[in-house]
C-alpha cells in the first residue's frame, strides 16, 4: 500500500448473533473524513444536519436496510465527534478507520486495509455525505454483483444534465470501458448521460490488489479510488457498471444551498 497502516481505532467485529461469520457478508466503507470547507460550519461535513439529523445517519440507515450490517467509517477531521455521534445508534456494528491526512478517496479506503484483510464477502464504498442514498439501489447492485461476480461493479446514474460529472464510457457492445471526467471528455463523450456517482462494489481481494497499485502521480498528489476501475481492467479483471441509482441520489451536498435543497427533497419524500 502507499500509506502506513493506520492504527486500528475500534475492536474487530463481534460474531454475528446467529453464529455466522460477519466477514462473509457484504461490508461497507463509508467515507466520512472530510471537513467540508464550503459548508460554512465547524462541524465535520457528515454531521451537518439534514431533516434535523446528522446526514451520515441516513447513509447508515440505507446500508442496514439493504442488509449490509458491517460498516467501516473512515474518520479524519473531528474524528471523535463523528464517533460520538454514531455511538448513539443502538445495535450498530460500526468500526472506525482513521485517515489522519486527507490524501484522496483511494487513500481513505487504504486506511481500512487492516479491517478488510479478513473480509471474504464483497465491499461497497459509499460517501458519508449522501443522505439520499437508497436501500433499493444498494439491493439492486448487490443482487447484480452476486449474479455476475465482477471484480468491481460501479453504481451509476442516468442524469438529464450530467454537467461536471464523470461519464461512463462503454464499447459498441455496451460493456464498461472507463470513466472520463467532464473536463477531459470529447464532445461525443460529453453527450453521454450515464455518470459515475462514487458508489463502488468490489470483490474484496480485487479491491485490496487495486489499492496496492494506486499511484498519486497527479496534480493534487492524491490517491483516487476511481483509478481502481482502470487498474483492474488493465490486469484483465472484469469491471462493470449498472445504472441502478435513482434520480434523487444525484443530489450532492457541498455548500449550504445544496444542503437546503436536499433537506427540501427529503421532506418531500417523507423523511420528516
Amino acid at each position: 500500500m502507499n500509506s502506513p497502516d493506520p492504527s486500528r481505532s475500534s475492536p474487530p467485529s463481534p460474531p454475528a448473533s446467529d453464529g455466522a461469520d460477519p466477514s462473509s457478508g457484504a461490508c461497507a466503507v463509508v467515507l466520512a473524513a472530510g471537513k467540508g470547507t464550503r459548508m460554512n460550519s465547524d462541524l465535520p461535513k457528515v454531521l451537518c444536519p439534514v431533516v434535523g439529523r446528522a446526514m451520515i445517519h441516513f447513509v447508515i440507515d440505507a446500508l442496514e436496510a439493504a442488509g449490509i450490517h458491517r460498516q467501516i467509517v473512515v474518520v479524519g477531521y473531528e474524528a471523535d465527534a463523528v464517533k460520538r455521534e454514531l455511538a448513539t445508534r443502538q445495535g450498530s456494528n460500526i468500526q472506525f478507520a482513521l485517515q489522519s491526512e486527507q490524501l484522496g478517496t483511494g487513500h481513505a479506503v487504504q486506511c481500512c486495509g487492516d479491517f478488510l484483510a479478513d473480509q471474504t464477502g464483497p465491499t461497497i464504498v459509499v460517501a458519508g455525505d449522501s443522505p439520499l442514498i437508497q436501500s433499493d439501489s444498494l439491493k439492486t447492485l448487490l443482487a447484480h454483483f452476486n449474479e455476475t461476480q465482477p471484480a468491481l461493479l460501479l453504481g451509476t446514474l442516468k442524469k438529464d444534465d450530467p454537467t461536471g460529472l464523470g461519464r461512463i464510457v462503454r464499447n459498441e457492445h455496451g460493456d464498461f470501458i472507463g470513466i472520463v471526467e467532464h473536463k477531459d471528455a470529447t464532445p461525443e463523450q460529453l453527450a453521454i448521460n450515464e455518470v459515475n456517482m462514487s458508489t463502488y462494489l468490489f470483490r474484496t481481494p480485487d479491491l485490496l490488489d487495486a489499492l496496492a497499485m494506486l499511484k498519486n502521480d497527479n496534480a493534487q498528489g492524491e490517491y483516487y479510488l476511481t483509478d481502481c476501475a482502470r487498474l483492474l481492467r488493465e490486469s484483465g479483471r472484469p469491471v462493470a457498471a449498472l445504472p441502478a441509482l435513482q434520480p434523487c441520489e444525484s443530489l450532492s451536498i457541498n455548500n449550504p444551498d445544496e444542503l437546503r435543497l436536499v433537506d427540501q427533497q427529503m421532506r418531500t419524500m417523507g423523511y420528516a
